[in-house]
């Protein structure tokens, strides 16, 4: 598969399982506190990938350390207890529109931090999808529309945090493959600041096999197999083939992926959000051509 098309088969795939990602997170909070879903989700996806990054040790990328460890905070720490924060004020679908600002915030870290430069038809086709995103948002909110300054801050803070990870990673950790890296990202700098975090929740301590413990932990590995490592590794290699710009714009599918969620769970989908889903598609359409963020 050449690049082009795999970085758009990588793009929907992601797009897909972090879409799901906020009823996951919604749904393990009906079991656990947002800081032992935040740790859960992240030693969970350590244990993992543990045998991976042990086996390949000898490639850790000891020079890029620093760069590593800023990646790794951002991308894969930080975010992971500001969302469940967040969730258990706004809606799963809130969350999901406030985290397709990624493409915006890419643009800004990028050209500020990094010296990127972008092509006006990325910018074009990242303004139009953001379009339609807002009209998802004014199309309905399944919480009564109600939006609270608070913890849409932690939410616009975790995006900013990604739009931070998703630059570093390109700019300084791409020799690295994408499954190594994040093995060493969730089992070798993670994995004992979430251990941790979880022990400093009480979690071991009043841990019982129970049905709603395991219902709980049912929900929290898929977040974490499946919207975390297997996701993370995905994104690394989305990064490769593709630009953080590009790669960003997954966040712009992802409010699409929330709502028909909301559909097969008894919500209905407004005129106005199909019109936003509509715009949204539009939008990406610009960001076939083949071009990329690169360095001035």
């Amino acid at each position: 598969m050449n690049a082009d098309k795999e970085k758009w088969v990588l793009l929907i795939v992601l797009s897909l399982i972090w879409g799901s990602s906020f009823i996951l997170i919604k749904k393990s909070l009906e079991h656990f506190n947002p800081y032992q879903v935040g740790a859960l989700r992240v030693l969970i996806a350590g244990i993992i990938l543990m045998p991976v990054a042990v086996s390949k040790y000898k490639l850790f990328p000891k020079k890029h350390l620093k760069w590593l460890l800023l990646a790794a905070f951002t991308g894969n720490f930080i975010p992971m207890f500001l969302f469940p924060i967040a969730e258990t004020e706004v809606s799963s679908s809130i969350a999901g529109i406030i985290n397709s600002m990624m493409p915006i915030f890419v643009i800004v870290v990028g050209a500020l931090i990094w010296k990127f430069e972008t092509t006006k038809q990325q910018i074009l086709g990242t303004l139009i999808s953001f379009t339609g995103v807002c009209l998802l948002a004014f199309g309905g909110d399944g919480e009564g529309g109600s939006f609270k300054l608070i913890p849409i801050l932690l939410l616009l803070t975790a995006t900013l945090c990604y739009a931070i990870s998703t630059t570093t990673v390109k700019s300084k950790l791409m020799e690295v493959s994408s499954t190594v890296l994040s093995a060493f990202v969730f089992a070798f700098v993670l994995f004992l600041p979430s251990l941790f975090a979880l022990t400093s929740t009480g979690f071991f301590s009043t841990f019982s096999f129970n049905r709603d413990t395991m219902i709980g932990l049912m929900f929290v590995s898929l977040l974490s197999v499946f919207g975390t490592g297997l996701a993370m590794m995905m994104n690394y290699r989305l990064l490769k083939v593709s630009s953080p710009l590009f790669a960003s714009t997954v966040t712009l599918l992802m409010p699409v992926v929330a709502i028909a969620w909301g559909i097969l769970d008894g919500e209905k989908l407004s005129v106005l959000q199909f019109v936003g889903t509509a715009v949204i598609i539009a939008g990406l359409v610009f960001l076939r051509a083949k071009s990329g963020i690169k360095s001035r």
